[in-house]
């Protein structure tokens, strides 16, 4: 395979013009030329028309930069873990989230290992769960928590957790007084909604309609946390993801059970066949032990918070 023939046919492409791509790569312009054309002969297509002395890419060329790019996207990630291990060695953990674990539910399980006393460093990167499983594919993360609804094909997976939705109300909210919220409740002041594309707004939605209610919502957002934030300054009220509203409970804004079953979902990914180190596997059975005390002690708070 031409490998250095692509990489200076990708830099062509990328800078506009061979003098350009010959000043980035330290080359003369005659090797930038000679180069791309053994790269033609090899392929046997024309890549690019000589017009008055410039290099005019055809469609071939600009199909074969789609497919370069994406081999590319791998030879930067095995770059970045070269990186990686020259700095770090192999007591490093890269781990991706979805805000609604990464925020608050990881930091409070990264301080229960001591990572000092341990010597390892973790990466932690907060992202859309789709972005999630693109790191987790191209294996740039060795532990991802992602939405239930994005598919993980191609990784190992197993549910991670599944937990109901709960009322997020500002303090001293007159629905305070309520142990549970119901849907026509709800409908009575100013809403906060996840996006329409959520998979947790489109079941909340399908609730709202079996119950005949049409929410006044105020403000839309993708994060929970968001959410949060927005019932603390007292936009509105809305229902969460409770792991997430756990660090705000009482101190911020009060939570209340829904009436209604709106649930959760959040699946564990990893890359297919990569072992795990030692301490990934004590740090996934903290993250389990976490989450069973922080759903119990959210069961707990509701009960009492009255």
């Amino acid at each position: 395979m031409l490998l250095r023939e692509i990489e200076i046919f990708r830099a062509v492409m990328t800078a506009g013009s061979a003098s350009k791509a010959a000043r980035l790569l330290n080359l003369t312009q005659p090797a930038v030329s000679l180069s791309l054309r053994k790269l033609e002969t090899h392929a046997g297509l024309a890549l690019f028309e000589r017009v008055r002395g410039k290099l005019v890419p055809t469609q071939e060329a600009h199909a074969l930069l789609a497919e370069v790019h994406r081999c590319f996207v791998g030879l930067d990630a095995i770059e970045h873990r070269l990186r990686s291990l020259r700095q770090f060695g192999v007591n490093r953990i890269r781990i991706a989230s979805l805000p609604g674990m990464g925020v608050g539910f990881l930091p409070r399980v990264l301080s229960e290992l001591k990572l000092s006393e341990r010597k390892v460093t973790v990466s932690l990167q907060i992202m859309s769960s789709r972005d999630v499983r693109a790191r987790l594919l191209a294996g740039e993360a060795d532990i991802g928590l992602m939405a239930d609804e994005v598919s993980a094909d191609g990784l190992e997976h197993s549910v991670f957790a599944r937990y109901n939705g709960v009322v997020a109300l500002p303090l001293k909210h007159p629905l305070a007084r309520r142990k549970v919220i119901r849907p026509s409740d709800l409908a009575r002041y100013p809403f906060l909604a996840l996006n329409p594309e959520d998979g947790a707004s489109v079941r909340l939605d399908a609730i709202f309609r079996a119950h005949g209610v049409v929410p006044e919502t105020v403000v839309e957002t993708p994060y929970t946390i968001s959410l949060c934030e927005l019932v603390r300054h007292n936009v509105g009220i809305a229902i969460v993801n409770p792991v997430t509203a756990l660090d705000y409970a009482g101190r911020d804004i009060l939570l209340r059970r829904f009436s209604e079953t709106l649930a959760y979902g959040c699946q564990l990914a990893m890359p297919a066949g990569r072992p795990l180190t030692p301490f990934a596997q004590q740090l996934l059975a903290t993250m389990r032990t976490r989450l069973a005390a922080d759903l119990a002690g959210l069961d707990a708070w509701l009960e009492r918070d009255h």
